[in-house]
């Protein structure tokens, strides 16, 4: 994959790293990957070039710049209890305006086609919800996205299409948060809630004991459908 590192810049002016995969044939519509806590490391830069090579454009921004710069964590205990202290430390609303600078940078990248969506696994998850109601992305994709349920005044700020992947199994989002998703969703045509049976948070990430091969895959199929039906 043609990939490198590359410097964004927020609303503020303020410089932070992000991941840039470019697709097969150099240009594609944008997708902002969101990593989990552990930060921009070789799962999440594997998972920019597997988006990259189905054509998007695809820029991961290292969300923890202000507290450990271009860290990658391990998915042990040790990369664990580091990836929640930097989480803890996570302000939301400056977040948000990290990503409208992601989104902006890649809306006008020669990569990029034009439209942008995001794309986001856990903190990640969260974050492209966030996205979707403040940083101004055509699309967004919430895997387990961990307090949602915590921020759904910003739903009425969502007019683009949405769609959650959540686990029925899983040990770190209640089902309750989940139905209080739901029941915020309820009614709107743009969004879409998937709970995959049998399975813990966690279920795409090959490098953590949770993976799951088989919904892995039927989610990245309905997350590419989705995209490629609200991306063109």
């Amino acid at each position: 994959m043609n990939a490198s590192w590359i410097s964004v810049k927020n609303a503020k002016g303020e410089q932070f790293d992000a991941y840039l995969s470019l697709p097969p044939l150099g240009r594609g519509p944008g997708l902002v990957l969101i990593q989990e806590i552990f930060g921009v490391n070789e799962h999440i830069r594997a998972v920019a070039d597997q988006y990259a090579a189905d054509g998007y454009c695809v820029l991961a921004p290292d969300v923890f710049w202000r507290d450990a710069p271009r860290v990658e964590l391990g998915y042990d205990p040790t990369g664990f209890e580091r990836g929640m202290a930097l989480l803890g430390k996570l302000n939301i609303e400056r977040a948000a305006l990290d990503l409208k600078g992601v989104v902006t940078t890649l809306r006008s990248h020669a990569g990029c086609t034009g439209t942008v969506g995001s794309l986001g696994f856990c903190m990640g998850g969260l974050l492209s919800y966030i996205a979707a109601a403040e940083s101004g992305v055509d699309t967004a994709v919430c895997y387990y996205g961990g307090g949602i349920h915590n921020q759904l005044d910003r739903t009425k700020k969502i007019n683009c299409p949405v769609l959650f992947h959540f686990a029925d199994q899983d040990a770190y989002i209640p089902g309750t948060a989940v139905d209080a998703i739901k029941a915020a969703m309820a009614g709107r045509s743009n969004a879409r809630i998937i709970v995959h049976p049998g399975v813990d948070h966690g279920f795409n990430c090959w490098r953590r004991p949770a993976w799951n091969q088989v919904t892995a895959a039927r989610a990245r199929g309905q997350s590419l459908v989705h995209l490629s039906e609200t991306l063109r």
